[in-house]
């Protein structure tokens, strides 16, 4: 076998692999998508109206897309982590202020501060690129505006505490995988 064929059959077992695990994790988006759909159909508690679906189907949609495109971007374990931790923190933040807030109940408009966190990531982000020193920054940037937005809304409502904690903790932590993978690019 020539390095050219070993090199191709290689890239076929990557493909067939990486083929497997975006089945499992779109799958996985329409499975959340379609259990509040049969929730309805048992439970009154659960109410979804047809704007929910589509909120719910666009954040699965944008999440798995740039989740895509960072595993093409890098073959750096951590940078795909990093990336992964990132998209479930942004993830996680909006679903919890849309459901019940993170600051009294969703219907509060202090929660509307956490959208600042969004934005850092998210400009910081785009402004690195893919460069994973750039995105440590970004997601380190959006711990802080985290920690600030939770030291001023724990005035208002000592329950912020934990969950400025877990997220604080969530960008820290892709920020040190970013890190990690920068400096294994060096």
């Amino acid at each position: 076998m020539t390095n050219i064929e070993a090199v191709d059959a290689s890239l076929a077992r990557r493909a067939v692999y990486w083929r497997g695990w975006r089945i499992v994790g779109w799958g996985m988006a329409a499975f959340l998508l379609l259990l509040p759909l049969v929730a309805m159909q048992f439970n009154d508690a659960v109410d979804w109206s047809a704007g929910d679906f589509i909120f719910a189907g666009v954040m699965f949609a944008i999440v798995g897309g740039v989740l895509e495109v960072a595993v093409h971007s890098s073959d750096r374990i951590a940078y795909r982590l990093g990336t992964g931790i990132a998209l479930l923190a942004g993830f996680l933040l909006v679903w919890v202020n849309g459901a019940v807030g993170v600051i009294g109940d969703e219907g509060n408009p202090a929660n509307l501060m956490f959208g600042g966190v969004l934005l850092v990531a998210i400009a910081g982000a785009v402004g690195a690129g893919r460069r994973p020193a750039g995105l440590a920054r970004a997601m380190a940037a959006a711990a802080l505006v985290q920690l600030a937005i939770g030291a001023v809304a724990f005035g208002a409502d000592r329950a912020v505490l934990p969950v400025t904690v877990l997220f604080v903790l969530m960008w820290l932590t892709a920020a040190l995988l970013f890190r990690a993978a920068a400096t294994a690019d060096q």
